[in-house]
């Protein structure tokens, strides 16, 4: 009997159990998504030649996994708590029909038991499917990666036993407390359940005033600070930054309690129009206990915009990088060339890779100790020498422009960069110059003629042969090796990032609706009294929409501010070697926005529109 009582009160409260059930679901999903990884075709693919770099994302994996099971479930027991005040009435209606404490307890564990098992049910399916998305979105990560794989549906039983064990741990916790919660209720608590009102005081003018330009004055500050101090850079003046920004947010939501009430009501035109004046003054009375949770809310959005933003932007700033530090297939450098001097295109033939059949275009070449009068600027007599011949062939195996003799005394005070490992600035000079100098290590580099996975075993294994780096100091670096472990870098950037940005979106969208909901329960006889002075319903539902949407839409706005000012700063620190794909990102974290703070904005809209009609 208490299944049947506790599924039909589930279904019948679906208005009230939409947030929870949304925030439920989405928690799941991203759980789920996020701790399937192992299973995800990149993660195959890396663990074949970077299998530390998968070791080290699935280390990552878990311990922000614990982190956000940790946040998802006060997030979930805060909702608990919400839906246990919306049915204190219900509740003393069960004590006075003779129930038992214990059998009301039951029914709200079985209750929230059920709501549990569906939402994990759908948020597992969700996951599923939307983990399908992210293998596509891994593998367009690596389409220049030359393979020809492919993958089928995924589906992660080990992620599925972690999300079940992870939330049903919580599920327990929430139920034990919903448990605790009724035992300890006293009926004429549950009676009088409502909260009473706030009571209105406008403050004067300028004193909201005065505490807006202030509050705006400490962002400019902290603004300017960030900007010109850059955002790595931890000290206390760093901690002081994030304190007068905090503060200039948290005085900015405080003043819109009679800033925004007196600038409007100057305008009577629009103060006077439909149900304004009601609406503003219903926000003017909720703001001075909200201005504080607005803050907490508009810093977990600027966290969400600015992690996701920055996660996904600078994944084409790291993929550039393969190209700048491996301009060739492989790369083996004799470092005791000076020494023990090689052949080695003829020793990796002497330990089976044939040169002429696995490469399309190679080049053996020396750099040369300096001379004291070839000097390179910051290096002395210490710098390196490499030849013009040399330089040319090394470039057009690049696909780039070689020099002229004519072009080369200007190069003797400049200095170049390759893209060699550990070789660094170097001078080019005539061959003739080149040839009265002392040889310092020598260089060998090539691309693949056929299939790079299997040229490159081959060169592997020619590597690895007995003695092989008995005949010298070398040190060898290939295309594939450093593309890999640069796409390890994007998968634990773009992961991470995504993972806490979707977790701090949830749980700032989470506790903004169900506040937003509990007001539309305090506000349900107001909008009954409106309904009684002849206000049409058109007009109630726009009222309650405009309230809804300011109390979205600020927090939204001044994070999205903050956000611009930190992604400028971030593109500043990491100019040197690209910039932040600031339109992808932007899109990117425009559609999360736009699905998931948009759903919740629309559930919350509807769930209150119910309530204030009493039907709640």
């Amino acid at each position: 009997m208490f299944c049947k009582l506790a599924l039909r009160n589930v279904t019948r409260s679906l208005k009230d159990y939409a947030v929870y059930f949304l925030t439920l679901t989405f928690g799941v999903c991203i759980f789920y998504i996020f701790n399937s990884l192992e299973s995800q075709w990149c993660m195959q693919m890396l663990s074949r030649s970077a299998h530390y770099i998968v070791d080290s994302i699935l280390i990552f994996m878990d311990v922000f996994s614990v982190f956000v099971s940790v946040v998802l479930a006060c997030l979930i027991l805060y909702a608990n708590t919400f839906l246990m005040k919306r049915r204190k009435r219900e509740l003393a209606t069960y004590f006075l029909l003779g129930l038992p404490t214990g059998k009301v307890s039951l029914l709200l564990v079985l209750e929230t038991l059920l709501i549990g098992l569906f939402s994990l049910a759908a948020g597992l399916l969700l996951g599923v499917l939307l983990s399908h998305g992210l293998a596509l979105l891994t593998m367009a990560m690596f389409a220049s990666y030359p393979t020809d794989e492919s993958f089928g549906f995924i589906l992660s039983w080990k992620a599925i036993f972690k999300t079940v064990l992870y939330f049903g741990v919580i599920f327990l916790v929430v139920m034990g407390f919903t448990g605790f919660s009724v035992s300890r209720a006293k009926l004429i608590d549950l009676i009088q359940g409502g909260r009473k009102n706030e009571e209105m005081r406008e403050r004067p003018l300028w004193r909201s005033v005065l505490t807006f330009l202030v509050g705006v004055a400490l962002l400019l500050i902290a603004y300017a600070m960030l900007l010109i101090r850059g955002i790595i850079r931890i000290d206390p003046l760093f901690f002081l930054m994030l304190a007068l920004g905090t503060l200039g947010t948290l005085l900015f939501f405080r003043s819109l309690s009679g800033f925004l009430l007196r600038l409007v009501k100057g305008r009577k035109r629009l103060y006077y129009k439909d149900l304004n004046m009601f609406v503003l003054r219903q926000f003017n009375s909720r703001i001075h206990t909200t201005y504080v949770s607005m803050t907490v809310i508009c810093l977990l959005l600027l966290l969400a915009i600015g992690v996701t933003a920055c996660c996904v932007g600078l994944n084409n700033t790291i993929g550039a990088m393969t190209d700048s530090s491996a301009p060739y297939d492989f790369t083996i450098q004799n470092y005791s060339g000076d020494v023990s001097p090689t052949d080695i295109p003829a020793l990796l033939a002497e330990n089976g890779f044939d040169t002429e059949t696995e490469l399309k275009d190679a080049w053996f070449c020396n750099f040369y100790y300096n001379d004291p009068d070839l000097s390179v600027p910051g290096q002395g007599s210490s710098g390196t020498v490499l030849s013009l011949t040399d330089y040319n062939a090394l470039m057009a195996l690049q696909g780039k422009d070689g020099l002229t003799e004519a072009e080369l005394p200007q190069l003797r005070t400049e200095a170049l960069v390759t893209g060699f490992s550990s070789v660094g600035a170097y001078l080019v000079v005539d061959d003739a110059t080149a040839a009265t100098l002392s040889v310092r290590w020598q260089i060998f580099v090539g691309n693949y003629a056929g299939a790079p996975q299997a040229a490159e075993a081959s060169l592997t294994a020619a590597l690895d042969s007995p003695g092989f780096y008995d005949t010298g100091f070398y040190n060898t670096t290939t295309r594939l090796q450093i593309y890999l472990e640069n796409m390890g870098t994007k998968i634990l950037v773009l992961f991470m990032g995504l993972y806490l940005g979707l977790v701090f979106l949830v749980t700032a969208a989470a506790v903004l609706a169900l506040q937003q909901l509990s007001q539309a329960a305090d506000n349900q006889p107001r909008y009954a009294i409106l309904a009684r002075l002849g206000a049409p319903e058109s007009m109630r539902s726009k009222a309650l929409f405009t309230q809804v949407f300011l109390s979205f839409f600020l927090p939204l706005a001044l994070a999205v501010v903050h956000s611009v000012v930190g992604m400028t700063a971030a593109n500043a620190v990491i100019s040197v070697v690209g910039r932040v794909d600031s339109v992808q990102s932007s899109l990117v974290t425009a559609a999360l926005l736009l699905v998931i703070y948009g759903a919740y904005f629309l559930a919350t809209y509807f769930g209150a529109r119910t309530v204030v009609r009493g039907n709640g």
